[in-house]
């Protein structure tokens, strides 16, 4: 009797595809139907409503901001965890993942505190004549904070494992560090980088514990698509919440569509050279 390389796949493929049905499937479909029963007008007079359309400016503009800057602040911290020791590194390494750990509420708590006008940082800033607590620079921040970790956990174990030698060979040939970088690690990076953004990202656009503090939740203004989607739970009007919802779910598989090209490009790149 020929022996299965993968023992157990049917039991094993039955529970994933029980689990994905149930817990993603199942629960997209219900919104999809939801926003379905609308009729068309009816739903874009929904989601094209002044308000609607300011939480998504208000939602996926500082969803970039802080995208972009968790980019750069990312892999500065992954670079320095890997490349470098230094006395409390491991502590700085644990700190990394306290978003994942920390209830999303607590962390709008505790960003509010801070960076208030009388709190440590706010007092600081305000002294500089900038607001940061209910203003859109707030909900920056309470971003950056929550999806900061994407971006380093999936670039640590890249850098942990790139090759050394490579570095040192081009150097010996007379690259500038700046030249290594661009050449030699960046491109190995890529793929990894572009799978942390997009998750950054899809973090960012569903956000609402860490937000709704330190926002503000003025309409039109500091008032995020979550919240919005939720207020609309709140009345009762699920048919609303479903097609606000839904403009969100469409743009996040845009989003992911878009990134799973270009990390195919970066790969196929990486392989060529």
């Amino acid at each position: 009797m020929r022996r299965k390389v993968l023992p157990g796949l049917r039991l094993s493929l039955g529970v994933t595809l029980l689990y994905v049905g149930v817990i993603v499937v199942l629960p997209l479909a219900a919104l999809v139907l939801k926003a379905a029963s609308l009729g068309p007008f009816d739903y874009w007079q929904i989601i094209s409503s002044p308000r609607a359309l300011a939480s998504y400016r208000v939602t996926v503009l500082s969803a970039l901001v802080a995208t972009i800057f968790n980019l750069f602040f990312g892999l500065a911290v992954a670079w320095v965890l890997v490349r470098y020791r230094f006395p409390g590194r491991r502590l700085v390494d644990a700190m990394v993942d306290l978003p994942f750990a920390l209830p999303t509420a607590v962390a709008g708590i505790s960003l509010t505190a801070l960076f208030a006008s009388n709190g440590w940082f706010g007092s600081i800033f305000s002294h500089l004549g900038i607001k940061v607590a209910y203003t859109p620079l707030g909900i920056m921040i309470a971003m950056c904070f929550t999806s900061l970790p994407f971006i380093v956990r999936t670039v640590q174990p890249v850098l942990e494992d790139l090759d050394p030698a490579l570095e040192e060979a081009a150097q010996s040939l007379g690259g500038s560090d700046w030249h290594v970088f661009q050449k030699i690690i960046l491109p190995l990076l890529a793929p990894a980088l572009l799978a942390g953004l997009s998750l950054s990202f899809a973090r960012c656009l569903g956000e609402f514990g860490a937000i709704i503090f330190i926002a503000g939740n003025q309409p039109l203004s500091t008032e995020i698509t979550a919240l919005l989607i939720f207020i609309r739970l709140e009345e009762y009007d699920y048919a609303s919440a479903a097609a606000i919802a839904s403009v969100l779910l469409l743009t996040a598989f845009v989003m992911l569509f878009f990134t799973n090209w270009l990390q195919s490009r970066a790969l196929r790149y990486t392989v060529r050279g």
